[in-house]
């Protein structure tokens, strides 16, 4: 929408009113988006009256174009503007409500999932190893990672509340930065803990102690932190003109850049190279350390031990390959190779599905996690008889149960 507003004097001629409107530009427009100006033309011809009464014809400048550069070109930030507007994820389709259903369920169950298992291992004395200590880091992270995304996508999708404030999209993008390179680094480091206690396991308690384990912690925390705060105040610091409305239901690096109206492409470059420092220099140490795991499965003569070897390492990589795939489709790929669309669905799944399979695929495929999980479900029983209660699982047919 847009107004026009003249200044009107009596007794003046048209001659000269028509240059006091060249040199006043005396139709003022407000627009938003797109850009929008409005130009008045004057014709000998008419009457001073049909001259005033003539409409202001809105001129619409392509973005990116030349003219759009030069006309009227003022970047909007935090201080000129309110926001950005995210991209709704579905529509009021019938399809797309039942997959709005099975995102919320799937988030809830990631949800539920990931603090069981925090809570598992930090309760059974059982689970106080270095490989769980690191798995249970691996669910903590998940518990935000999706967080960070999927309840803004909701609230959206509800309540049509899509829009999000400059700060808003910068700490959007700074936390799923950070969770996101913080799992990708300790999904190497749990890589290299498989490698120890399979490849070297009289030198595991010594090479992966107490000590060991928390600066791996530590370390996956602030390698995610430094990638984070490199990659949004590089991000930030753009120009944003013309549309405010993100191609995607959340803030991310490279739907943010289509936006930028400056030059991009030495950004690009750099968010190329910090792609390979988390993405595949991890890729790479994780394929070396079970290039070895599977060299020193395969001379094991124990059958028991290389089939609780293979379950344990086939788990690990099917974490991996569910995770890292679709962020190096993302960001290494160029952009000329996927459409919005597109990632939105590979999107769906390292912000939603990934952190829910993490812990049922450590769960179900690892006798350990399953043991401590009936040992927990058969204290919770006793202690519901001794109080006088019947336990919500009794009241279930036994063959459930």
């Amino acid at each position: 929408m847009f107004s026009c507003n003249f200044s009107l004097q009596n007794n003046v001629d048209p001659t000269e009113m028509h240059k006091s409107i060249s040199e006043d530009f005396c139709c003022s427009c407000q627009a938003l988006q797109p850009l929008t100006f409005c130009i008045f033309i004057h014709r000998p011809s008419l009457s001073l009256s049909d001259c005033f009464s003539a409409l202001c014809e809105p001129v619409h400048f392509p973005p990116h174009s030349e003219d759009w550069q030069k006309v009227g070109r003022q970047p909007w930030n935090y201080s000129s503007a309110s926001g950005f507007v995210l991209t709704s994820l579905f529509n009021n389709s019938q399809m797309h409500l039942f997959l709005f259903g099975m995102v919320v369920l799937i988030y809830l169950l990631a949800m539920a999932g990931n603090t069981s298992m925090v809570l598992l291992i930090w309760a059974d004395a059982r689970l106080h190893t270095p490989m769980y200590f690191l798995l249970s880091q691996l669910s903590f992270l998940d518990i935000f990672f999706t967080s960070v995304t999927v309840p803004k996508m909701i609230v959206g999708f509800l309540f049509g509340w899509t829009s999000i404030s400059f700060e808003g999209c910068g700490a959007q993008m700074f936390f799923f930065m950070f969770l996101g390179a913080a799992e990708c680094l300790l999904l190497a480091l749990m890589a290299y803990d498989r490698y120890v206690a399979i490849c070297n396991p009289l030198r595991y308690p010594v090479l992966m102690n107490r000590q060991v384990c928390l600066l791996m912690v530590v370390a996956s925390w602030l390698g995610g932190s430094l990638n984070a705060s490199i990659q949004t105040s590089m991000t930030l610091q753009f120009p944003y003109c013309g549309s405010r409305k993100i191609a995607h239901f959340f803030c991310e690096v490279p739907s943010l850049l289509m936006l930028a109206c400056a030059d991009t492409e030495a950004y690009k470059q750099v968010l190329f190279v910090t792609g390979v420092v988390v993405l595949l220099v991890p890729i790479t140490f994780i394929t070396i350390s079970y290039a070895l795991i599977l060299a020193a499965v395969l001379r094991m003569h124990s059958i028991e031990g290389r089939q609780k070897a293979l379950a344990t390492c086939s788990s690990h990589l099917t974490v991996v390959n569910l995770f890292y795939g679709p962020l190096v489709y993302t960001y290494m790929l160029p952009a000329r190779y996927h459409s919005p669309g597109q990632d939105d669905v590979v999107s769906v799944f390292y912000t939603v599905l990934t952190p829910m399979l993490n812990p049922v695929i450590y769960s179900l495929r690892n006798k350990e996690v399953m043991g401590a999980m009936k040992k927990v479900l058969a204290k919770g029983r006793v202690r519901t008889r001794e109080q006088g209660g019947l336990p919500l699982c009794c009241s279930i047919p036994a063959a459930i149960c």
